[in-house]
């Protein structure tokens, strides 16, 4: 009889699940670099479809965004004194790290999500990181981990934007995301998750595709393509430059 009411309790929990869905969109699902980009803002919006009556005797809703870039494997260094010197003393290989994420809410992470759906979705910025086996590679390996996050978030590459997903009336919700000017060619996924008493209880995937394009393209095509003709012309530009900064210090002095 127990085991018949707990398989009757499983069935019933993904039928509940979709009683709550997403429906989004975005402002652009493109972004071009070019010569003079400095970066480019999304608007993330949507609206909670529902195929029954909203829940009764539960918690609010709450809304988190991600925005991911791709991910490379990091070398994380870590300088030490040595005889009065700085130098590179230890170092640990962090598998997968985005170059881009970005987290934005409702409300405080730490009270709108579970430690196992945090695991399970890998939402937060330290579940985003994924560094399997670091703890055999340096001393106090977390203290690497911190410290690539601390140099990512101050140059706008990691985000945590609590509270700033607006939700009306728990059907409409919006947020913007700022993309910097550094951004690193590639496709960027949108993940939006829907909650209730700290449990997920819908997502949706969407992809933001960032391209080089015009001059920035072609650099980059020759940069990979002919690396030879590319260092060649880096080469006489750089010649060409101290050239015109020489001559026209010359005209100044005279």
């Amino acid at each position: 009889m127990i085991r018949a009411l707990a398989l009757l309790l499983l069935l019933a929990l993904p039928a509940a699940a979709q009683q709550e869905q997403i429906v989004a969109g975005m402002s652009q699902n493109r972004v071009s670099i070019t010569a003079d980009f400095d970066g480019s803002e999304i608007l993330i919006y949507g609206a909670v479809k529902r195929d029954a009556p909203r829940p009764e005797g539960v918690g609010p809703l709450e809304v988190i965004v991600t925005v991911e870039g791709p991910s490379t494997p990091v070398t994380v260094r870590r300088k030490d004194r040595v005889a009065g010197i700085w130098v590179n003393n230890a170092a640990v290989r962090v598998d997968r790290a985005p170059s881009f994420y970005a987290v934005a809410t409702t409300g405080p992470l730490n009270h709108i999500l579970s430690d196992t759906d945090n695991l399970r979705y890998a939402i937060t910025i330290e579940r985003a990181i994924r560094a399997v086996g670091i703890t055999a590679e340096a001393d106090r390996a977390g203290e690497f981990l911190l410290a690539l996050q601390r140099v990512r978030t101050n140059e706008g590459r990691y985000r945590l934007l609590q509270g700033r997903v607006e939700l009306t009336e728990e059907t409409l919700f919006r947020t913007d995301v700022v993309l910097p000017s550094n951004l690193t060619e590639g496709e960027y996924k949108v993940r939006l998750f829907l909650l209730r008493d700290r449990r997920v209880i819908a997502t949706q995937e969407r992809v933001i595709g960032v391209r080089k394009e015009g001059l920035e393209r072609w650099i980059y095509n020759l940069a990979q393509d002919q690396p030879l003709i590319y260092g060649l012309l880096s080469l006489v530009l750089a010649l060409v430059a101290g050239w015109g900064a020489s001559a026209a210090f010359r005209l100044v002095r005279a």
